[in-house]
This record gives C-alpha cells, structure tokens and sequence, in this order.
C-alpha cells in the first residue's frame, strides 16, 4: 500500500534571514532611516530632537496600537482620524466654557466610544464590510464636526495645555500614555483568552465560529477598543498643541495603518503584535515626518514621501505573505509500507 508523507521542506541560509528581515521590518528600516538623518543633519541626533520626536509619536502610536487590534481580525477602520477630530470638538468646547481639562477628556472618550459603537453595530449586526461603513463614517464624522466648530479654529486655554506640557518622574503625559496604552494592548494580545481569541478570528474567522468563539462580540469589541484609543490620541493632540483645528486629524489614518502594517500588523488579519511592531512602526513614520522638517524638504513633497511609506508597507506585508505561504509548503513523497 502506498501512502503519502507530508514533509516540511528545509528553508536555506538566505530565505531564513529574508524572512527574519521581513518579521523585523520596522526595526530595520528605523536604523536607516536613523542613520541617513543622522549624517545629513547632526542636530537630528540631539537629546530633545528625540525627545520631540517620541512625544510627537505618542498620538499616532495611540492611534496604531487601537487599530492593530481591528487588523488582526482582518477588518480595517478608516474612521479613526475623523473619530480624532470629532471626539476633540465637544472637547474644547467644554474647556473654553472653564470646565475641568479631565471632564473633556471623559467627554471625548464617551463620543468617540459612541461613534465605534456605530461602526460595530453596522458591521457586525447588518453585516455591512468594515471598509465600506468606516469610509462612510470617515466621512460623517468630519461633517460633523466642522458643522459644530463652522470650520473655525477653537483656540484653548492654558489650562488644557498644561496637562499637555505637564510630566510624571521626568517623562512627558503624552508618552506616558503612549506607554500605558501600548502596555496594556501588549499584555491584553500577548496574555489574555481575548487576545488569543481575536488571533484566532483573524486568521479563520469560520473556523472560529464552529469552534464556539463569539466572533460578532470581538470584532465589535477590537472596533470599540479603535475608536476608544482615537479619542484618546484626539484629546492629546489637543492638550499638546492647545487649539481644535479644522483640518486635526484629516488624513491621519493612512499614517495610523501604515505603522501598524510597518510594523507586522497584517491587512489579512491573524498576524501582528504591538510591540515592538506597530510602536515601532509608528515611531518610523514620526521619525521621518521630523527628519523631513529638519531637513528643510519641500513641504509639497511631503503627500509624496507619505504615499511611499504607504506603498511600501502595503508591499511589505504582501511579502511577508509570500514568505509565509512559503514556510507552509510541504514536500509530498510516497512511503512505502
């Protein structure tokens, strides 16, 4: 009788350190990037050049590590930059009326939980694609907020900014709670039945279904945690820069999926992890965005330089694809018995 052996086939030399490259991605291109800055600009290697920087990084760390946890499951949300803005509005607007900077962080957290939870609702119990209701909902909460604000800016109190400028131990609140997020995400990915649950929707969603997992719960649930982490990110931006812009937030979210993928996070869900991809990641493009400055580059190029960064996270991730589908091939030989 003649039967079949599946055998895993042996990587070479070169394909094992392509795919170590691939899985550390981020981490690599940082290097260069931080070199390359690095020579043509010495004063881009100067202590609060990169204390600047990992402060600027902690709104769009925020942002990608909420999002990660929707890209797992393979959905996307387009909507975290105008649920930046919206979340900002009501905001401001309670501490221009002398109200406490933490009751408008409450406020925002709530519209912005609000807002996700519109996207759940319609994505999980219509059954409508992530892509199409969070692109719809990109849009309707942008409206909304230049309705409210009139397309003015709202210029904010000191009071706000201190919370902004303020530090624990040495550390600015921005970062801190940059590292507080990114902390919990990690643990909650890495350690918890809930995070090994997303992992498993994301990478077979049916299977995880006829396995008795409540997939409608998770994917509604990693929604709500990305509006949540949006709202966070919208109120320290305000409390960095002080002002409620018309324009805060618009287009941030090709930024915010670009580092989670830069960082590992794939578009078809199941592989990722916070740290260090998608901080990493996230730190990549801020370092960039900096180095840009630094570097006098005309501003008009910037949209050019970003549609590069998106492009190569998308082909990045399509690479690590390839690579994957490679590692799982099988050698079938006959074996005689």
């Amino acid at each position: 009788m003649t039967t079949v052996e599946l055998v895993p086939t042996s990587p070479s030399v070169g394909a094992r350190l392509g795919a170590l490259l691939l899985a550390q991605t981020s981490l690599v291109l940082f290097a260069v990037v931080f070199v390359v800055f690095g020579l043509f600009a010495p004063r881009f290697l100067a202590f609060d050049n990169l204390l600047n920087i990992l402060v600027q990084a902690s709104v769009l760390v925020v942002g990608a590590v909420g999002l990660t946890f929707v890209l797992l499951t393979a959905n996307i949300d387009l909507s975290v930059g105008s649920i930046m803005f919206l979340a900002a509005v009501p905001a401001g607007k309670l501490v221009m009326d002398g109200h406490s900077p933490w009751l408008a962080a409450l406020a925002a957290l709530a519209v912005a939980l609000l807002f996700g939870a519109v996207n759940a609702f319609v994505v999980v119990k219509l059954r409508v694609m992530a892509f199409v209701v969070t692109l719809a909902t990109l849009y309707i909460g942008r409206g909304l907020g230049l309705f409210i604000t009139q397309t003015r800016a709202m210029n904010l109190p000191e009071s706000i900014l201190a919370v902004g400028s303020a530090s624990v131990l040495g550390v600015p609140l921005p970062l801190l709670v940059a590292v507080v997020v990114a902390g919990v995400a990690h643990y909650t990915l890495a350690h918890t039945p809930f995070g090994r649950q997303v992992y498993a929707i994301g990478q077979d969603q049916e299977g995880a279904r006829k396995a008795g997992l409540p997939v409608q719960r998770i994917c509604a649930a990693t929604l709500l945690i990305s509006a949540l982490c949006a709202g966070i990110a919208g109120f320290v931006t305000i409390a960095r820069v002080g002002v409620v812009s018309p324009s805060m937030g618009n287009q941030r979210e090709l930024a915010i999926i670009a580092a989670a993928v830069l960082g590992g996070t794939s578009l078809f869900g199941g592989r990722g992890q916070v740290f260090p991809g998608t901080v990493m990641g996230a730190i990549l493009i801020q370092t960039v965005e900096t180095g840009l400055v630094i570097l006098n580059v005309d501003p008009y190029l910037y949209p050019l330089i970003t549609a590069g960064i998106i492009f190569a996270a998308v082909a990045i991730d399509s690479l690590r694809n390839v690579e994957l589908a490679k590692q799982m091939l099988r050698k079938i030989r006959p074996l005689e018995r």
